[in-house]
């Protein structure tokens, strides 16, 4: 405007008072923040209507009146005019982009605040959910604890009349057992390799209580010895296969147990000789305890989808049963390159 009216303006005259308007606002929006950002995120629409539209007014003057005595030679040209004079005049020509400004940055704030609510709202609604899944999870391994105690009691006390030592024998080693479980806490996911310690402890008892005619074959793949498992889901699996399918072997039983990488997942495999997989009575359609805690778990661990988790019983015409776990493959850090496979018995894989 200057220009086309020939006035002689240098740059500095036009550039410091526009930096001045940005900067002024820059210091409101900071202030109006500070100050009344929670104003702003909680008025209901009559206080927006009445309230904020007069401070959005006395604002938007207020920042005029400022700016102005900040820069006592605007408008250029104009030096003869009053304070009052020039803020009148600038009032008249800037209170409508003023205006703009202040409605832009309300809104903004109360988008802002929108946005934290929900944010909040989905984080409390997250931490719901964990603590209620880790509840789930809690009372399902507490259901499996005492499960287990129970049988391995019995097996205990039937021992005592016929082998005292061998009795004394497996009540350390339940012990043992009853330790890593306590040294575990409230721990879901452990490497495979303590899943399959806990489990060796197991099988020795069975193998004490049975005499010798169950041959035990455990074999870990190299490649996820590490792997990431849930605490004790391997034990109820391979106490369904005794109670259900060993104890009911007539002469040598096997129980082979298998773990390996496929196709990006953790194959967990437990078979066991048998004599099939038993169709429930019409009047007990219940699950066991122990599969249908192993299928709550993998679904509160790793969702229901069946590309992350799988659960699958096969009989066999000989009576054989294969129990499959297909998990997702994950890995805790590894300390060395040392790979330990557990064998009983023959080197021949069981599960096909």
């Amino acid at each position: 405007m200057a220009r086309s009216m020939k006035y002689s303006v240098g740059f500095g005259a036009l550039f410091f008072p526009w930096e001045g308007h940005f900067l002024l606002w820059g210091i409101i929006c900071q202030i109006i923040w500070w100050k009344l950002r929670g104003s702003i995120q909680r008025a209901a629409l009559p206080q927006i209507l009445t309230r904020w539209v007069v401070g959005g007014v006395l604002i938007s003057v207020l920042e005029e009146a400022v700016w102005i005595a900040c820069f006592p030679k605007v408008p250029l040209h104009q030096s003869s005019w009053t304070y009052l004079h020039r803020l009148r005049y600038y009032v008249d020509s800037e209170l409508l982009n003023n205006l703009v400004i202040f409605w832009v940055v309300f809104f903004l704030f109360r988008g802002i605040g929108y946005y934290q609510k929900l944010r909040e709202q989905q984080y409390s609604a997250m931490r719901l959910e964990s603590e209620l899944v880790n509840a789930q999870l809690r009372a399902l391994r507490m259901q499996l604890n005492p499960h287990f105690l129970f049988n391995t009691m019995n097996s205990i006390s039937s021992l005592m009349r016929s082998d005292v030592e061998a009795a004394d024998i497996m009540l350390e080693r339940m012990s043992s057992m009853l330790r890593m479980t306590l040294d575990r806490g409230d721990a879901q996911l452990i490497p495979l390799t303590e899943e399959i310690e806990f489990i060796q402890l197991y099988l020795s008892i069975q193998k004490m209580r049975f005499q010798g005619t169950v041959h035990h074959y455990v074999a870990i793949d190299p490649e996820v010895h590490d792997a990431l498992v849930p605490a004790m889901i391997l034990q109820p699996v391979v106490e369904n296969a005794y109670l259900h399918g060993v104890a009911r072997t007539v002469g040598e039983a096997f129980l082979g147990i298998e773990a390996q990488n496929q196709h990006g997942h953790l194959r967990l495999c437990v078979r066991n000789s048998g004599r099939g997989i038993e169709e429930p009575p019409l009047n007990k359609t219940r699950e066991r305890v122990g599969i249908a805690n192993v299928k709550n778990r993998l679904e509160l661990h790793y969702g229901i989808d069946d590309n992350e988790q799988r659960f699958t019983l096969q009989a066999f015409p000989d009576g054989e049963v294969q129990a499959i776990l297909m998990l997702p493959l994950q890995f805790q850090p590894q300390d060395n390159g040392s790979i330990v496979s557990y064998e009983y018995g023959s080197q021949d894989s069981y599960c096909r």
